[in-house]
Parts: C-alpha cells; sequence; structure tokens
C-alpha cells in the first residue's frame, strides 16, 4: 500500500544540457501523481528557483527549493589539476527563509571563489551557512556513496556522522536511490546499515532528469549535445537504462518495499521545508546613503547639482520636467533604484568597464542622463520619460 511520496531530487531545463525537466511539465506531472510537493535540486545553480516556484504555485504544489551543489575534494580555493577537479555530489534544501538565504550563499560563492570547472563547495562554507537547511547524501556520485564503493566503510561512517551532526539530526539524511545499478544495490544496503547503526534517517529519491520512461532517448540526445559526441559513439558519457524519470508513489513504494521508512521520510521532509516568496514587495540592494539624509532627498541634492554642468543655462522648462520626473520618481518607490544603478553605472566608468550610451525603461530620462546613468541627452533628441510609467 503506498503511502504517499515526494520527489526530493530532480534536475530541470536549469541543469543546462543535462536536465530535461521542462519546469511547467515537472510541477504539473507531480501535482497529477497526487504528490503534495516537489524539489528542484539543478546542479550548482539556483536561477530557475523562482520560475518553478511560480509553476508550482500555479499546479497547486508546494515548491521546495533546493540544489545539487559540488564539493571540492579539498578547499574551494585549492584548484590544482587532476586532483581538485574530482567532485563530490550533495543535497540541499531550503527549510524556510533564513535556509534559502544560506543557500544563495553557498551557491553565489561557490562560483566567486570556488569554480574550478564547476562551481564548488567545501565543509567551511557549509558549516558557515548550515542554518536552515536539510542535506541529503547525494547520488553514487556523493562523498558518502564514493567511500562505500571503494570499500571505506569505517570513513563513511565518519562522513555521515559528520553531516549529521552538522545540521543537526533530522536535517541529515542518508539519500537511497536505485536505478537498477548494481552499484547503487550496494550502496543502498550499506546506507541502511549505517543508518540503523547510527540513526541517521534514510530517504528515498530516484534523481529525475527526464519527466517520462520514454523520454529516456531524448535525454540521451542532449547529453551527447552536452558533451560534443554523437549517439553512435559507443564510448561517450550515458545514463544507464531509462529509470531516471518522475516515478509515482507506487512505483517507488515497491522500489524501496524494504525501507518504507524511506519512502515515508520524502513526506517529513516535504512538510518541513516552508520557504515563501513576497512579489508584493520591492527588493533592492541596499544603498549606503550619507548620514542623516534620505534616498529621496539624496537623489534630488545629486540631480540638481548635476544639472548645471549639463545645462548652464537651464531655463524654467528643463526644470520644470527636472522637478516632474523627480516627484513621479519618489511617489513609486523608485529613488533607491536609481541610486543603485548610479552607482553600478558610476562603478564602471570609473574602473574603465564599457557600459554603452545606456538603455531602459527609463532611457528617455532627464534624470538618468543627469545621472550619468545614459549619454544620450533626452532634451537633443526629443525624447520622452513618460515610458517609463508604463
Amino acid at each position: 500500500m503506498a503511502q504517499g511520496f515526494v520527489h526530493l531530487h530532480n534536475h530541470t531545463e536549469y541543469s543546462l544540457l543535462d536536465g530535461a525537466c521542462r519546469i511547467g511539465e515537472l510541477t504539473a506531472r507531480c501535482s497529477e501523481l497526487g504528490m503534495p510537493a516537489v524539489a528542484i535540486t539543478d546542479h550548482g545553480v539556483l536561477y530557475g528557483a523562482i520560475d518553478f516556484y511560480r509553476a508550482a504555485k500555479k499546479s497547486n504544489i508546494k515548491a521546495i527549493i533546493g540544489c545539487e551543489v559540488y564539493i571540492a575534494p579539498r578547499s574551494r580555493f585549492d584548484k590544482q589539476p587532476k586532483v581538485d577537479d574530482d567532485l563530490a555530489h550533495f543535497i540541499l534544501l531550503a527549510k524556510n527563509a533564513e535556509g534559502y538565504q544560506n543557500l544563495v550563499k553557498i551557491v553565489s560563492l561557490a562560483f566567486i571563489e570556488g569554480f574550478y570547472y564547476k562551481p564548488r563547495v567545501d565543509r567551511d562554507l557549509l558549516e558557515t551557512y548550515r542554518e536552515g537547511l536539510i542535506a541529503l547524501s547525494g547520488c553514487v556520485a556523493g562523498e558518502i556513496p564514493q567511500l562505500l564503493i571503494a570499500g571505506n566503510y569505517d570513513a563513511a561512517v565518519n562522513t555521515a556522522k559528520y553531516y549529521d551532526e552538522l545540521f543537526g539530526r533530522g536535517n541529515f539524511y542518508l539519500e537511497l536511490q536505485d536505478h537498477g545499478m548494481p552499484e547503487e544495490k550496494k550502496v543502498c544496503q550499506l546506507l541502511c546499515r549505517i543508518s540503523d547503526e547510527t540513526g541517521i534517517p534514510v530517504v528515498a529519491t530516484n534523481d529525475a532528469h527526464y519527466l517520462n520512461k520514454g523520454d529516456a532517448a531524448v535525454h540521451d540526445v542532449l547529453l551527447c549535445i552536452q558533451t560534443g559526441t554523437v549517439v553512435s559513439n559507443e564510448q561517450r558519457m550515458r545514463f544507464p537504462g531509462n529509470e531516471f524519470y518522475i516515478k509515482n508513489e507506487e512505483e517507488m513504494s515497491r522500489l524501496f518495499h524494504y525501507r518504507p521508512d524511506a519512502i515515508a521520510n520524502s513526506l517529513v521532509i516535504a512538510d518541513q521545508c516552508k520557504v515563501e516568496f513576497d512579489f508584493s514587495k520591492f527588493y533592492l540592494p541596499y544603498f549606503n546613503l550619507p548620514a542623516g539624509t534620505t534616498e529621496e532627498d539624496y537623489l534630488s541634492r545629486l540631480v540638481w547639482e548635476k544639472l548645471p554642468l549639463k545645462y548652464p543655462d537651464a531655463d524654467e522648462s528643463i526644470k520644470k520636467r527636472l522637478d516632474y520626473e523627480l516627484k513621479t520618481i519618489i511617489e513609486m518607490g523608485f529613488a533607491a533604484y536609481f541610486l543603485i544603478v548610479w552607482d553600478l553605472v558610476r562603478w564602471a566608468k570609473e574602473n574603465h568597464v564599457p557600459v554603452g550610451p545606456g538603455r531602459g525603461s527609463a532611457a528617455g530620462s532627464l534624470v538618468s542622463y543627469l545621472l550619468g546613468i545614459t549619454a544620450i541627452d533626452p532634451l537633443k533628441y526629443n525624447l520622452i520619460f513618460e515610458r517609463f510609467l508604463n
């Protein structure tokens, strides 16, 4: 008897040239199967999160925001050929707003500091930003499964204990997968043994890279595009079999009949993950204002100070237009936005980064021209500000 199941390890089209699950189709399919939630865990990135969240809402299913990160064998700062390109897979899921923010930090720093062939994290990064996250041990390319395959059972146990202590009991799970690969059978058996010995819970996942079983051939073509080869090449990278799809709860329950707790724990994890996005507000970077001033006052002061530099003989019509634009920008709540864009463009110009003449929804704005955001005189070319209002 199936007891319900949630897919917690899935790759969408944002796992570029690897995931063949279209986000809208993924959320719709899981909703159709009666699942209460579904996760996104693309390789090393989070840029599908918002599209995924919106699609899940549309499908009346909970969105679980996560990522399959790459763990560097040493520090994320070490980048030695044939040593530091041996990466381990690891799943991180956000439980709450703090967890999502920490996940964003981890993924961002994996690119900024740890990128070497792929964006990489390390234990230091996970220790710093562990709060609000649930971790899964990953597929057979994970750190613990690789130790088990190599016959290092004690090291695998110690690694499992490390992550259990790091994330806290109930926030780290040993991940069971079975796509028909012999090494997975061995790993599952040993992971269950570790679970029984340590009390660390297990959870079943299916590492979905495509939606339906029949999509395996299409995914195979996608891998060929990624690796620059052809389907007829027998030596190329490929996925074994056709089991990397969104299975229904009956299929998953049959597959892991010997560990019903692994199926049940997918629901436990889904219930814990409660990340919500509020699209009714603007979330802008913080602009460092001079003491004793507001964003609105500072923007106005900057613009009026720059007016004589661009228009030494500005008449009343120019001043009236400038006053109208500033009033509109302030009333719409965009003072901080203009200051941020001004700061970005100013820094780029000072550091010899090409920015072009400038464009955008406020390209005809006198305020933008005076701040240096754009380089085209709106009065000379009779450009209007009203387009910004639309």
